[in-house]
């Protein structure tokens, strides 16, 4: 077994502000409708690239795309590519499992591009104020054997993760990490931790641990491999860790937070508004 650990600091989250824009985007879209397909916010804008395909809205079952495409736009062929995916061929769409905003919101999530197909839950609970967000990951080759599938489970006990943070700098770590997934394929497997503390300056430092190892007959071969790849895996490792904590830092440190009736604003004019290009490349 191969096991990585990296630790970063990175900028707090302010709690009361994450729960109120979590309520206030869980409001905005119950009270939402559906036209001809368009899902309309309460002052009559439609999401951007969100349709309904399937159902009725904000029932179980529902199931949400993209808006169709002109045949030949983007390079897709005529009868191929419905959904959000951009790649030719590429199918994706979401179905509702359930909307209880009191309790609990889940949805699935489809996606097909040659020569795979991938399927994703996610299942979000006392969304108001999050609770538990918890996810579940499977794919597979239709037309491959064992080795093009896998699966995974995540979970993030948000509680847990508060808790964690709101201790006094100088105690230790939780004993139980608030982050937790696991992935599996026939080769090996994998888990991955995140565990917080609170920094003396009040940012948190978080410490990411992954831990890989072969399966069954396997495992001799993986060991051997794992000893010759560790420093390159290691590597990768920590500057996987390092980005992620600097977009982290960069997007909260060109944000500022807003409240009340300008929050539910700012979070509307994010759901209808088409995102910008992306930055071009050095």
């Amino acid at each position: 077994m191969a096991r990585f650990e990296h630790t970063v600091t990175v900028a707090a989250l302010d709690r009361a502000w994450f729960e109120e824009a979590a309520g206030a985007m869980v409001g905005l879209l119950d009270a939402s409708r559906e036209r001809e397909g368009a899902i309309l916010l309460p002052d009559g804008r439609p999401v951007d690239g969100l349709r309904l395909l399937k159902g009725r809205h904000l029932q179980a079952g529902a199931r949400y795309g993209g808006p169709p495409r002109e045949p030949g736009a983007g390079g897709v062929p005529e009868g191929r590519g419905t959904g959000a995916g951009d790649a030719p061929g590429a199918r994706e769409a979401a179905v509702l499992r359930e909307w209880r905003p009191s309790r609990s919101i889940e949805v699935e999530t489809v996606l097909e591009e040659a020569p795979l197909s991938v399927r994703m839950r996610i299942r979000l609970r006392d969304p108001s104020a999050p609770r538990t967000l918890e996810l579940s990951l499977s794919g597979h080759n239709p037309q491959g054997g064992s080795l093009y599938r896998f699966s995974g489970r995540g979970k993030a006990d948000l509680a847990a993760w508060w808790a964690a943070v709101d201790r006094p700098h100088t105690a230790p770590p939780a004993a139980r990490p608030p982050v937790s997934g696991r992935a599996v394929h026939r080769l090996g497997k994998a888990r991955l931790t995140v565990t917080p503390r609170p920094a003396e300056d009040g940012s948190w430092q978080v410490s990411v641990v992954l831990a890989v190892r072969g399966r069954w007959l396997l495992r001799p071969v993986g060991a051997v491999a794992l000893f010759f790849a560790r420093g390159p895996l290691a590597r990768s490792f920590r500057e996987a860790v390092e980005t992620s904590a600097g977009e982290w830092n960069a997007a909260l440190a060109e944000s500022t937070p807003s409240h009340g009736e300008a929050l539910r604003a700012e979070l509307a004019d994010a759901l209808t508004e088409p995102p910008g290009p992306a930055p071009a490349s050095a």
